[in-house]
C-alpha cells in the first residue's frame, strides 16, 4: 500500500551556537539548555563523511560539533521534539534524524521535516521514528510508531513485517531496531514480539530466541567483520553465526544484564554498553569500565568509534565522554 510523501518541510529551524572553552579546543562539550533530567541520555552518536560529530539526546535535541564549536538543535529553534531516537547518514551525505515527533533531514544548516502520510491513522498527534537504514538499492527504510516504511525519495511505501496480533502496525507492536547485513538481509527487532525477524528480499523468517531473564525479544545491532550478527535485550546479548544463536550474560562476564548498544572497533574488539557501565570483549574475556574509570554515568546508551579510533560514549543524565585508549575524558557540563 502506498502513501505519498508530501515533500513539505519546515524551514524555521536555526541553530544555537555554544562556543567551546579553550580546555576543549578539539572536543565538544555538551551544555544542557532544555531542562532535561537525569533520566535523559545521549542515545545516538554519528561521525559524518565531513568529520562532523552528531549527538542525539532524549531531552536536549541534537548537538552538532564541527571541530570548532557545538550547535544545538531543539524545540527552541525548530524541532518539534527534544527526544531523538536515531541519527543516520545516507550514501549521498545527507543526515537524517528520527525523533519522537517526526522525521527530519539536515539541509543548509537546518533540520527540515519530511512528512510521512500514514495510511493507518490520520489523527495521530505524534509520529515517532525509531530507526533508519539505507538498503543496497539506495532506498531508506524508516521504522516508525505505525510500521516500517520504504522511501524511494518520492513516496513512502508501507512494509508489513508481521501480522501476528496487531503486527507492527500500532504503538504496542512496532519495529524499533533494523539492521542490514552483508548479504542484504534486513533484520527487525522489537520489545513486543518474540525473537527477531529477517527479510531476504522475498520472504520473512521469525527466529525464536533463548529466554534471557524473562526476555525473548532482541534488537539487531551489529554485524561484525566475521559476519556474526549481534543482538541485545534487557537480559544480555546474542551472537548469530549464520547457523545458531549463542547467548552472553553477566554469568559469562558481560558487564551488565541490560544491554543497550553494541559496536565493533577497528581492532576487532566488541564493545557493549548497558545499565552497569561498558565492557570491551576481545573474543576471550571482558574488560569492564564504570564511573570509577571515568564514565560520567554507568547507564550507557550509545557508543561510536571515530576515524581517529577514539571511542565516544553517551550516557544517562545527557552524559558524554571520549576514550582515547588510555583514559576517559568527560565532555558534559
Amino acid at each position: 500500500m502506498l502513501s505519498n510523501c508530501s515533500g513539505q518541510v519546515e524551514k524555521k529551524s536555526t541553530s544555537e551556537t555554544i562556543e567551546l572553552s579553550t580546555k576543549f579546543l578539539e572536543t565538544p562539550k555538551l551544555i544542557k539548555t532544555q531542562n532535561s533530567t537525569e533520566a535523559d541520555n545521549v542515545n545516538s552518536i554519528l561521525e559524518d563523511k565531513l568529520g562532523n560529530l552528531w549527538f542525539g539526546t532524549t531531552g536536549e535535541g541534537v548537538y552538532l560539533f564541527d571541530g570548532k564549536s557545538v550547535k544545538q538543535y531543539s524545540t527552541s529553534n525548530g524541532l518539534k521534539s527534544n527526544m531523538t531516537f536515531c541519527i543516520f547518514e545516507s550514501t549521498d551525505g545527507k543526515v537524517w534524524l528520527g525523533t519522537y515527533d517526526g522525521l527530519y533531514i539536515f539541509s543548509k544548516g537546518e533540520f527540515e521535516e519530511i512528512y510521512i502520510t500514514s495510511p493507518i491513522s490520520s489523527t495521530r498527534k505524534k509520529f515517532s521514528v525509531f530507526s533508519i537504514l539505507e538498503d543496497n538499492n539506495g532506498k531508506l527504510w524508516v521504522a516508525t510508531v505505525e510500521g516500517v516504511y520504504v522511501y524511494d525519495g518520492n513516496t513512502f511505501e508501507l512494509f508489513t513485517v508481521s501480522e501476528v496480533g496487531k503486527g507492527y502496525m500500532s504503538e504496542k507492536h512496532n519495529t524499533e531496531n533494523m539492521l542490514q547485513d552483508k548479504n542484504s538481509n534486513i533484520w527487525f527487532g522489537s520489545r513486543t514480539n518474540d525473537g527477531v525477524f529477517r527479510y531476504d528480499g522475498t520472504s520473512i523468517v521469525n527466529f525464536k530466541l533463548e529466554e534471557l531473564d524473562d526476555h525473548k525479544w532482541a534488537w539487531p545491532t551489529l554485524e561484525d567483520e566475521q559476519g556474526n550478527i549481534w543482538f541485545n535485550n534487557w537480559g544480555g546479548t546474542y551472537r548469530y553465526d549464520g547457523k545458531s544463536f549463542k547467548s552472553f550474560t553477566k554469568s559469562n562476564g558481560l558487564c551488565s544484564k541490560t544491554i543497550m548498544r553494541i559496536i565493533e572497533d577497528s581492532k576487532g574488539n566488541i564493545w557493549f554498553g548497558g545499565g552497569e557501565g561498558i565492557c570491551r570483549y576481545d573474543g576471550k574475556s571482558f574488560k569492564h569500565f564504570t564511573i570509577k574509570d571515568g564514565l560520567p554515568h554507568n547507564g550507557v546508551w550509545s557508543i561510536m568509534e571515530d576515524s581517529k579510533e577514539n571511542i565516544w560514549i553517551g550516557t544517562k543524565n545527557t552524559g558524554l565522554c571520549m576514550y582515547d585508549g588510555e583514559k576517559f575524558v568527560s565532555l558534559t557540563e
